[in-house]
């Protein structure tokens, strides 16, 4: 299977765009950053549900299949190992795909772009390709003033959007064809975040704030530096690392403890829980996910059906209508391996299947992680379980006729 030759891209100079933002990476971000700017990156609740899906999808295997009459089979050949195995030299499968899955959510704001490389007429390498390195120039109209093609430039270096496999979450309102990230939406609230984690920060680290005031019956002159006060407290209380009780005058010394805020008294707890509940919903991960509320075993498996499913399909049909000629091949992902199974759910639904003749038993041992047994080959069927145009051969209705027939003989 051989991938469509790349056009030679002519080399041009990229328009003059707009920058969303400018960071500096490096010890003093503070240079180029605006004061309150913080990248999605940098945040721990975005960094957790994107890394959560990135290694959810490149957990699962690629599968490249072929349209039957009787159904959907599985192909293994060299295309296939070439895309589930080793599509990229210096990356195994996993971190090429967590890549992808990585850049469109977070890096790349909604898009991720993988250079083919051809190498006699078959598909070689498929590189990822830093975001920084990307561009997107305005597209041509064609005369109805709608958009048939567009470009991508690379370093410099444009391409027609053919030549390169263009992974897209997001599709834009304006620009269909580019995909959109979270960085707007979640602006506010990851801002909300970082505060907060700032004021947790302050106010826990505050060493300084006393938990014991002290009152003295004195001129006030008596206590005008610190040397004075620290003579008081040596004569009446000391270090207290003695354990022992302090021994003061009732009439000149009075003692109170100041409790002071908690996280709770100034609701902190609470905002911080909505606002991380909102990154949660806005990505498409249970809250969980990011530190609010218990596992859920249903809420999980729904997401991997709602979320992680639709997002693997979008990668799957882009390696399809790029990476495939024949007609009756696509690529799909194996989202199965991923819902959250008991043990004992897979033993009682391959059992099942064992039974009705649909699934033979050393297909059942490999799905529960037990090497195939060459004694379990064969495919076994209950006694009942039969065509139905068979039913009157069965050996139970033959007793039952002969011995319905030798009644009626001797009743005669």
């Amino acid at each position: 299977m051989s991938k469509r030759n790349r056009r030679s891209g002519q080399t041009r100079s990229d328009p003059q765009q707009t920058p969303i933002g400018i960071f500096l990476a490096g010890d003093d971000p503070s240079i180029l950053v605006p004061d309150g700017y913080v990248r999605l990156s940098d945040n721990p609740e975005v960094r957790m549900a994107i890394d959560r899906i990135a290694d959810l999808v490149s957990s699962m295997t690629i599968h490249l299949t072929r349209n039957t009459d009787e159904g959907d089979i599985r192909v293994q050949n060299e295309l296939s190992r070439k895309i589930d195995i080793n599509p990229y030299s210096l990356m195994t499968r996993k971190d090429w795909m967590y890549y992808i899955v990585h850049t469109m959510l977070l890096a790349g704001d909604g898009n991720c772009i993988v250079f083919p490389t051809v190498q006699d007429g078959l598909i070689d390498q498929l590189i990822p390709v830093p975001p920084i390195r990307i561009g997107f120039p305005t597209p041509p109209t064609s005369e109805t003033g709608l958009t048939t093609g567009y470009q991508v430039s690379i370093q410099g270096r444009v391409y027609e959007h053919d030549e390169l496999l263009h992974f897209k979450i997001n599709p834009d309102s304006d620009k269909p064809w580019i995909g959109r990230g979270y960085r707007l939406i979640l602006k506010d609230i990851v801002g909300n975040l970082t505060q907060a984690a700032a004021t947790k920060k302050a106010f826990m680290g505050d060493k300084w704030r006393p938990s014991i005031i002290v009152s003295v019956d004195a001129d006030t002159s008596q206590f005008s530096n610190d040397a004075e006060r620290n003579k008081l407290l040596e004569r009446y209380i000391g270090d207290g690392k003695s354990g022992k009780p302090w021994v003061i005058p009732e009439s000149i010394i009075k003692i109170d403890q100041v409790r002071p805020l908690s996280l709770q008294d100034i609701a902190i707890h609470e905002s911080v829980q909505i606002d991380k509940r909102a990154v949660a919903a806005m990505i498409g991960v249970p809250a969980f996910f990011v530190g609010v509320g218990d596992f859920r075993k249903d809420e999980y498996n729904a997401f991997i059906q709602t979320r992680i499913a639709p997002l693997a399909t979008g990668i799957a049909q882009e390696l399809t209508r790029k990476l495939l000629i024949a007609p009756d091949l696509y690529f799909r992902f194996n989202s199965r391996s991923l819902y959250s199974y008991s043990l004992l759910d897979m033993v009682t639904a391959g059992t099942a299947l064992v039974d009705r003749n649909t699934l033979r038993r050393n297909e059942l041992r490999d799905w529960i992680g037990i090497s195939p047994d060459p004694e379990m080959r064969e495919l076994i069927v209950l006694e009942n379980y039969i065509p139905a145009d068979l039913l009157g051969q069965q050996n139970k209705l033959k007793t039952l006729k002969t011995a319905l027939q030798e009644g009626g003989e001797d009743g005669g």
